[in-house]
């Protein structure tokens, strides 16, 4: 598969473009529970269609166009199949037998292309695959003229606004679910053949597809996770023990057990989109089921020439897209050292601040340093089967482990910051008075720290309001006001921040934290805390606290932060601004 990846992530009207902008032939697979659909594409251009149900098929098209009768359909299923082997495509048939033109022939295949593309937009959720291997040049259509393969690259931005405009009519007059056609009855014993493809179409000299569609596609069974687990593996490691198999098997049934749907991810997922590159079908799986089983878009490919709109496509979605590279492999990959380096130059200087993630082969030691030089920010050691010491197994279940542990330890806790701070910035542009402002940016600095505390600035003291983490863990929300003070008579480090007005973030052994907060909270396990400032017209007004409790730390991004308090400190500004400005309007 040189494309692959979730509809809910990239949907079909971006696919198809995609596909057309970068030329490509092959077959497009979309499945999704309620069966399985194809599109077939020669060059950018689609020729041919599978419709997920078995009533919405060529023959049933022209008879609903009033182009030929159902009794000219029966006469032309016959005829196929009283021939046998020597059978001519449906419509070529129709042709031949002066039913028909070829310019109506080719109304019925858009028609049936656009419904395929009105269907899969009806889709929730499902999966996208290019399999460019599906399809061969043949020349058993040479019974057709020689001009009749240029009719058939049918407009794809066409097909695709028409397609759009018939969903939307339908969305508007609420039968969008109710079948476009009404079924017809096949002739008995003469089933009108279910396998559209350009055999069907009878056009000379197009890519053909190899494989055969079933008349009933098992949409559930395709989400059977077991099945699908087991057929992946049968293909690319069939030669394994069967013991080993099973160690593969269930492992991959470990990561398909808790994979949910958008409704149950939470808000504050990371907004990640993984971009597997590589044409290993195997390590393409693994790393899919991870990600899935975290929540996190996907997509694969094994052409550089993808990867751009890939990731343009990530960037506009508002996503984060992190490179997983495969290794440069003489018997798995068809790139080599050079090339691998090349591309990950090319990608780093064309997106700076893209995170790239590179796959090595178990004993390589000299690559993995070209790959570091040349921007990447982690490094992993990827299965390989003809690994002479026979670990691959070992090496396989460590890698998905370890790839696991990478997404939510380094990537994900990242990117979770970065969407908290965006939720922050939001909030606070809707908030007026000082303690609403402070809570949000409470809540942003919870998602770096185990333990955080609101203290409003008195006199002579810090009153401690709300915290996370305080009396439980950070999960459960926030607590009700603390009330315990702290004193500021003495010098100590809360009388520098507010003196300074400048955040503190480092190791701390303030007899004044010691003895009248931590005597309050606890300890942290490290003596390293946070004391941000909020400010309003200069002054100090509150300090948010923050430590990592009973942990050894986390992914910090202090900067972010400090955005966040010194925003809220100038909406707090403005909104007093508002005030004075109001009272003094007023007639006195």
């Amino acid at each position: 598969m040189s494309f692959a990846g979730d509809l809910e992530h990239l949907p079909i009207v971006d696919v198809i473009q995609l596909l057309h902008a970068t030329k490509k032939t092959g077959t497009l697979y979309l499945r999704s529970h309620k069966g399985e659909s194809q599109l077939a594409f020669n060059d950018g251009y689609i020729v041919s269609a599978n419709h997920v149900h078995n009533n919405i098929r060529i023959g049933q098209i022209l008879v609903e166009m009033d182009s030929i009768t159902p009794e000219q359909l029966e006469q032309a299923l016959h005829l196929q199949t009283i021939v046998g082997a020597e059978r001519k495509p449906l419509i070529a048939t129709l042709i031949e037998g002066g039913h028909i033109d070829r310019q109506t022939a080719f109304s019925g295949l858009e028609t049936l292309i656009e419904l395929t593309i009105v269907e899969i937009l009806t889709w929730n959720s499902g999966t996208f695959a290019l399999d460019v291997d599906s399809t061969v040049v043949c020349d058993e259509y040479r019974y057709f003229p020689e001009t009749l393969k240029q009719d058939i690259f049918l407009n794809t931005q066409n097909i695709l606004m028409d397609a759009l405009r018939i969903y939307d009519e339908k969305m508007r007059d609420g039968t969008l679910q109710q079948g476009t056609f009404l079924p017809v009855q096949p002739p008995k014993d003469i089933p009108e053949s279910t396998i559209i493809t350009p055999d069907i179409l009878g056009l000379e000299d197009l890519d053909s597809m190899v494989k055969k569609i079933p008349d009933v596609f098992l949409g559930l069974k395709e989400y059977d996770a077991t099945e699908i687990h087991r057929q992946k593996l049968r293909e690319t490691v069939q030669e394994l023990p069967q013991a080993d198999h099973d160690r593969l098997l269930s492992l991959l049934l470990e990561f398909s057990g808790t994979t949910g749907t958008d409704e149950e991810r939470p808000e504050t997922a990371p907004p990640l989109a993984v971009i597997i590159f590589t044409s290993d079908t195997l390590i393409e799986h693994l790393v899919s089921t991870v990600c899935k089983h975290e929540g996190i878009f996907v997509f694969s490919t094994d052409d550089g020439g993808n990867l751009d709109l890939i990731i343009d496509q990530s960037f506009a979605k508002e996503l984060v897209p992190l490179l997983v590279i495969d290794a440069p492999l003489e018997n798995v990959g068809r790139f080599s050292s050079a090339e691998i380096i090349t591309l990950l130059q090319q990608k780093r200087e064309k997106y700076p601040h893209i995170a790239i993630l590179q796959l090595v082969a178990p004993h390589d030691c000299e690559f993995p340093l070209c790959a570091l030089q040349s921007g990447v920010r982690t490094i992993l050691t990827r299965p390989v089967k003809c690994d002479p010491d026979g670990s691959f197994v070992e090496t396989a279940i460590k890698f998905m482990k370890t790839f696991h542990l990478t997404l939510q330890k380094t990537y994900s806790s990242s990117d979770q910051i970065l969407r908290r701070f965006k939720e922050c910035i939001h909030k606070l542009g809707s908030l007026r008075n000082i303690p609403e402002v402070a809570f949000v940016v409470l809540e942003f600095a919870s998602a770096m720290f185990e333990r955080t505390i609101t203290f409003v600035v008195a006199n002579n003291e810090l009153i401690a309001e709300k915290g996370f983490g305080i009396q439980g863990d950070k999960s459960a929300g926030a607590t009700p006001p603390l009330l315990f003070t702290i004193p500021l008579e003495q010098s100590s480090v809360f009388q520098d921040v507010i003196g300074s007005g400048h955040y503190f973030y480092g190791q701390c052994n303030d007899a004044i934290v010691r003895q009248h907060l931590h005597s309050k909270i606890g300890t942290p396990h490290i003596p390293k805390l946070l004391l941000m400032p909020i400010k309003t017209f200069g002054k100090v007004i509150a300090l948010i606290y923050g430590d990592f409790g009973v942990m050894t730390g986390s992914p910090l991004q202090i900067d972010l932060l400090d955005i966040a308090a010194r925003h809220a400190g100038l909406l707090l500004d403005n909104n007093l601004y508002r005030k004075k400005l109001f009272a003094l309007s007023q007639p006195s």
